[in-house]
Formats: structure tokens, C-alpha cells, sequence
């Protein structure tokens, strides 16, 4: 924007600007006022002002301007919208609504606009704004850890799979513990304590949750929780206490280190997905990003995460001498396909068990079935009516390179089965029989918690 200046044009600039050079003339060339006032095109009064100071006198405040029609209006409006608070939120007063009843019921003489302007005044002093303000948290070592989940994708064995990320963080040092699980169920929840301790060395005394399902049986009024009893017998045999954050987006921030640390871990580790043959290995690659963590920097810190935890590592309790056990154990009868259903997923056993009932011992990952001592063992699925199957039989022994959930050897051709004879007794699913051309059958897919941990069927 150019100003008209001495007969001439120059950019507009802010009034600091014109003070200065009219200092600054005035000290060089001895110029008069009123020189001055004609060659930068201001008043005499502004270049006495710009003479005395060399930064501007602020503006007077502007008074509130009188309103002598609406004055008198005033208490009713204020009434009326005063009112409003405990009426109904869909049948209170708008501006426009008050404006009709001034001109209706009080033949009051007043604009609509200025009518507006004065309820806009009132609502904002009724309605201000109560900003929720949060401190940063200063915590001492060994003093708290936090923890949470977080949804992660992988390839499993080039299958697409969602699997639930455990992480416990320690809140004075950062470090973390992360660990991948199928699903959030409590014997998931206590696995990753149990492992999160051990690889710390130590317990925290105090740890934040959220109000998740695997701690908390029901929300009470305020802070107080009805626990489960088996989350209470871990937390007495490791000695700390927990606290609950609010239920819902108003407790987020109480626990907000590890809700920011499931993010920062999921991006700076897990991005680009992962493509892993089975989900042993996505955990052995969690636990190399751990190690890796241990030389990163938290922002305002002069000290790494690493060598903050080892000043943090001296004052953890002790871990007890015995490890917990956090497996669920209850008796499960075996149908006649010698199978055993476990939340809805079949898992087999010897044949001979078929009819009679079995401990089942239900861990974080696996299933194991007891008669006294152990009699199958398998990986945890998590599918609705997934067939897990052992291929077990009493006249010949079916090798396996890793133990579990075994696939059968390659076909041996009619001539080999002719002379060893059919089994005796088969767990699980029988080899469809050979063709008239001696082809081998072809055997079934492998069950989804063979995913990477046996080599396929050929």
C-alpha cells in the first residue's frame, strides 16, 4: 500500500518505522516540526510524540458505548437467558427469539442486530470456558510403569494377521517391554507382567491401567475397582500397587507415556510391515527394537533410555523366588473324535482318551492336556472352530522337525503302505487313501497355528 509523502509516494510502513526515521532526520539535518510533519505526511502532534519516545503511546481503551434504548431491556434479557440454564437444551431463548419477545410482549422499540450483540456478551460471561490444564509429571526411579495394548499387522507365513502388542513402560526411565500375543485375554495380560518383570529385573512399585477387562471386574463409583482375584494374587506375589486411570477419553492422559510408546514403537519398528514365517519370530524382532531402544534420546534428556535404566535398574524390587503362574486350568471332556474344545477351538489327544474328561492348562501361547502327567501339547489358536491336531498314533511314531502340531511324513507310495499295514489307532485325521496309480493323496492345508512353526506338507 503506498501514502502520499512530500509530494511523493512511499510504502506504507508501521509507525516504530516512522518514528525512527523521523528521529533520525531530525538528528542529522536539524529539521523543524513542521518540516518534519510535511515531509513524512504525519501531524505536528505525532512528530513531538516521535521527539520525546522513541515506541509509540498504546491506544486508549475504548470505553462501552451507551445504549440508552436497550439499557432499559436489560435485567429481562438477563433473566430470561438466566433461565434458560435449567430448561430444556432444545427449547432455550436464541437471540432472535429474545428480540421478538421485547417487540411482542414489551412493544419495546430496539434493533434485532443490537439486540444480538448484547445476548452474544451475556453467553459469553454464562457459557466461559473451563480449560482443563495438565502438568507434566515428574516421577522418581523405580516409582512407576505403565501399561496398555495396541493393535499391530504382520505377515505371518504371507498371511495378513492382527495381533495385540503388550507394552509396559517404566515411567522415570522410559525404557519399555513389548511383546506380541494373539488376543487380549488375562492369561495374555499376566504373561506379559510375568515377562515384562524378568526383563527388567525388578517390579516397579506402583503401575497405571486403564480399566481393561483382564484387571477389572467392574467400575465403581470414583477410583474404586472390583478386581480379579487372579490379577490380585499376581500383583500380591510381586509386591506392587496399581491405580486406575478415569474410564473413557477423560483418563487417557493419566497413563499418557505408554499410550504415546505404543504409537512410537509400532511406527519406528513396525513400519513397513513386517512379513515373519511364524510368531515366534515377530517377538524375536520386538526384542531386537528393544535393545535398539536403548541408545534413543527422550526429548529434554541428556542421558539415553539405556543408561537411565540402569540407574533405575538399582532401586527395583527384587523379583520373588518362584515364578508365577498365571495359567488357567479346568477339566474339558474329549469327544469322540478325540478332540478337546477350548474356547471354541478344537485341539486333539491320544484316542485312547476319547469319552473321558482332561486338565487342560491354558497359557498365554500354548495348550497343554494333562492325565496325571502331559499327553498333548499345542500352540494357542485363536480362530472360531480351528481343528488343531497332533498326529499321534500307537504303532508308529510320525517324525517332526520342532515338536509341535506335526505334519505327516511324505507319502511312501502304495508298495511301502502295502507291506507296513494300516495304523492301528490314528489322533486326528485319517491319509486319504492311495489311488490306483500310486499317486500320494493329498494332504490337508496346515491349521492356522502351524503358521511358520512346521514346514509344509509335500
Amino acid at each position: 500500500m503506498l501514502v502520499g509523502v512530500d509530494g511523493g509516494w512511499m510504502p506504507k510502513r508501521s509507525k516504530v518505522s516512522v518514528y525512527e526515521q523521523i528521529r533520525r532526520v531530525h538528528e542529522w539535518e536539524g529539521s523543524s516540526i513542521r518540516e518534519l510533519s510535511r515531509r513524512f505526511g504525519v501531524h505536528r502532534r505525532d512528530v513531538r510524540a516521535a521527539l520525546e519516545s522513541a515506541v509509540p503511546a498504546p491506544r486508549k481503551a475504548v470505553g462501552p458505548k451507551p445504549a440508552p434504548v436497550l439499557d432499559w431491556w436489560k435485567p429481562l434479557i438477563d433473566r430470561w437467558l438466566e433461565e434458560d440454564k435449567t430448561a430444556p437444551r432444545k427449547q432455550r431463548h436464541t437471540a432472535r427469539r429474545v428480540w421478538q419477545r421485547l417487540v411482542e410482549e414489551q412493544r419495546a422499540v430496539v434493533g434485532e442486530s443490537t439486540v444480538r450483540r448484547y445476548v452474544a456478551e451475556v453467553r459469553a460471561r454464562q457459557e466461559f470456558p473451563l480449560v482443563e490444564i495438565t502438568v507434566p509429571q515428574r516421577h522418581p526411579l523405580g516409582e512407576e510403569a505403565e501399561v496398555d495394548f495396541g493393535d499391530v499387522s504382520v505377515y505371518v507365513d504371507g498371511m495378513l494377521v492382527e495381533l495385540k502388542l503388550f507394552i509396559m513402560r517404566l515411567s522415570a526411565s522410559g525404557r519399555g517391554f513389548a511383546r506380541a500375543y494373539l488376543n487380549e485375554a488375562q492369561e495374555v495380560f499376566l504373561d506379559g507382567h510375568v515377562r515384562a518383570f524378568e526383563h527388567f529385573g525388578g517390579t516397579p512399585a506402583r503401575i497405571r491401567y486403564d480399566n481393561l477387562k483382564a484387571a477389572v471386574e467392574r467400575v465403581l463409583k470414583g477410583r474404586d475397582r472390583i478386581e480379579s482375584d487372579r490379577f490380585v494374587a499376581m500383583r500380591s506375589h510381586y509386591g506392587f500397587d496399581s491405580f486406575f486411570c478415569q474410564p473413557g477419553i477423560k483418563g487417557s492422559h493419566e497413563k499418557g507415556g505408554v499410550e504415546g510408546e505404543v504409537g512410537r514403537f509400532r511406527r519406528r519398528h513396525l513400519v513397513p510391515v513386517p512379513r515373519v514365517d511364524s510368531r515366534g519370530e515377530i517377538n524375536d524382532l520386538l526384542v531386537a527394537a528393544m535393545a535398539r531402544d536403548d541408545a534413543r534420546f527422550i526429548h529434554a534428556r541428556r542421558l539415553t533410555v539405556g543408561e537411565h535404566f540402569a540407574l533405575e535398574a538399582e532401586v527395583l524390587r527384587p523379583l520373588p523366588a518362584e515364578r508365577f503362574d498365571y495359567a488357567a486350568v479346568g477339566a474339558h471332556r474329549v469327544d469322540r473324535k478325540s478332540r478337546v474344545s477350548v474356547r471354541g477351538c478344537m485341539y486333539s489327544v491320544p484316542a485312547r482318551y476319547a469319552g473321558r474328561r482332561l486338565d487342560v492348562r491354558v497359557g498365554a501361547e500354548t495348550i497343554e492336556v494333562f492325565d496325571g502327567a502331559r499327553r498333548a501339547h499345542h500352540t494357542l489358536v485363536d480362530s472360531k472352530a480351528t481343528r488343531c491336531w497332533s498326529w499321534t498314533t500307537t504303532s508308529r511314531s510320525w517324525p517332526t522337525s520342532r515338536g509341535l502340531c506335526p505334519v505327516p511324513p511324505p507319502w511312501p507310495g502304495p508298495e511301502a503302505r502295502a507291506g507296513s499295514g494300516p495304523p492301528t489307532s490314528v489322533t486326528g485325521p485319517r491319509p486319504a487313501a492311495a489311488s490306483v496309480t500310486g499317486t500320494a493323496p493329498r494332504p490337508s492345508s496346515r491349521c492356522s497355528c502351524c503358521i511358520g512353526c512346521c514346514p509344509p506338507a509335500r
